[in-house]
Order: C-alpha cells, then sequence, then structure tokens
C-alpha cells in the first residue's frame, strides 16, 4: 500500500511540474501577474522568435519590451507580455516612454485584449507603418464579436509627439461602444491641450465584442522582418490601468 501511495504522489508531483513549466515565465508590473510569451518555435504574430530575456521590469516598476537579435542563434527575437485575468467593460489606459512616431517601418507596438480566436473579440492599439513607410503609424482596431461580420474596422491616422517620448493611450469599451485616445504626456486625466486623438466605433454599425478578455502588451517585427537600420529597439511602459466601467 505504501509504495502506491509513492507512485501516485509522484505522478501527482510530476504532473504539477509539467503544468508549472507549461505555464512558463510569469512577470508582476502594474499591480497584476503576466505571463511571458517564449516559445522555442517561431510563432505569430509575425511569425517571430519570442525570448523572456527581452521582458523585465526595471527598479522603477516599469515595463521593458525589446526587440534584439540573439548574438547566438542571428535570430531576430521580439517580446509579448499577457495578463493572466480578464478585463471587461471599463477604461485601458497604458503610459508609455518611447519614440513611437519614430518607429522602424517593420516595428509593431501593440496594445490590446484579444480573446485568442483569431479576426474575433480583439480591439487593439498599435503603433505600426506595416512594412511600408508611407502608410500612417496609430491604427485602431475592433474586430467583431463571434457570429459578426467577418471583416474588422479599423482607423489609421499620422502621430507625431513633437514634445517629447512621454505619451497616454486608451479605450474606453462598453456594450455598445468602443472609444480610443491618444495623449501627449503621462495623464489620468483628458486635459484639451494634451488630447491628439479620439475615435469613437460604435454599434451597431461596428460589431462589439462582450466578453471578458485577458491584455496582451508586444513589441514584434512584421513578417518577421529586421528592422531596417538592423538595431535593437527597446520600449518602456510605465504602467497599465484598468478602471471597470
Amino acid at each position: 500500500m505504501k509504495r502506491i501511495y509513492v507512485i501516485v504522489f509522484t505522478l501527482l508531483l510530476s504532473a504539477l511540474v509539467e503544468n508549472a513549466n507549461a505555464q512558463g515565465k510569469t512577470i508582476k508590473w502594474s499591480g497584476y501577474t503576466w505571463h511571458v510569451k517564449e516559445p522555442a518555435e517561431a510563432t505569430g504574430p509575425g511569425p517571430n522568435y519570442w525570448s523572456g530575456n527581452n521582458v523585465w521590469v526595471d527598479g522603477s516598476g516599469w515595463l521593458h519590451l525589446k526587440v534584439s537579435k540573439n548574438a547566438t542563434t542571428g535570430r531576430w527575437e521580439c517580446a509579448e507580455v499577457a495578463s493572466t485575468v480578464s478585463f471587461g467593460m471599463g477604461t485601458y489606459q497604458w503610459q508609455i516612454d518611447a519614440d513611437v512616431d519614430k518607429f522602424d517601418k517593420n516595428l509593431v507596438l501593440g496594445l490590446f485584449d484579444y480573446s485568442g480566436t483569431d479576426a474575433r473579440d480583439e480591439i487593439d492599439i498599435e503603433f505600426a507603418r506595416w512594412g511600408n513607410s508611407e502608410y500612417p503609424n496609430l491604427n485602431y482596431t475592433v474586430y467583431p464579436k463571434v457570429g459578426g461580420p467577418p471583416k474588422h474596422t479599423s482607423y489609421s491616422t499620422e502621430f507625431t509627439s513633437p514634445n517629447g517620448t512621454y505619451t497616454t493611450h486608451k479605450f474606453i469599451r462598453t456594450a455598445n461602444s468602443v472609444t480610443f485616445k491618444t495623449l501627449y504626456g503621462h495623464v489620468n486625466d483628458e486635459p484639451r491641450d494634451n488630447l491628439f486623438m479620439s475615435k469613437e466605433f460604435k454599434s451597431p454599425a461596428v460589431s462589439i465584442s462582450n466578453v471578458a478578455m485577458p491584455v496582451l502588451i508586444n513589441l514584434w517585427l512584421f513578417k518577421g522582418l529586421a528592422p531596417t537600420d538592423d538595431k535593437p529597439f527597446e520600449v518602456i511602459i510605465h504602467s497599465f490601468k484598468f478602471t471597470a466601467q
């Protein structure tokens, strides 16, 4: 009987270890726990290679995401984190420190929530030129809920930041609308002088998801293409804040 207990205990312990390994690396940041993306093979978006070494929190409590070339493999590696909890209706806000208006044409910064179903139940703020330096760099996108129309709705414009690298980005989810806002500086309110852009997507013209979803933040390369200057790039995110509706 004792031998059976030992075998059962060993199997349970093995299962727990396997499960922990499957969960992978996590970090604590901005009051939440985040999974760090680091699969062995190239995966989307991109596809790209992803490294946990390109994600860290500094002594000030700020999140760093980096795109860099691995000196050993010669591969470019990207960075992504995903919250362990899901969020519903309310205000999602990120405060960024980076030259987001000077990104390489192949670099993408995503601030979004995502259900895990491609082309469904996703709301994005993305800084990207999608490989073309003539494309506008600020993109707002709402993907339809499951059962909604086949295509997403998006809006793009050219963002410039003449007053430094501090910017604030947010979207407000309600049952019938998503309103995106981009502001200069790190602000929690919305002073008129700081507001660069506000754009509302409204139902029924736009299919709005009502699903609670994790928040993801990623820095990656469009189609896995290296930066045109062949240099690493880093983004610092001071905070993420969610305020329930």
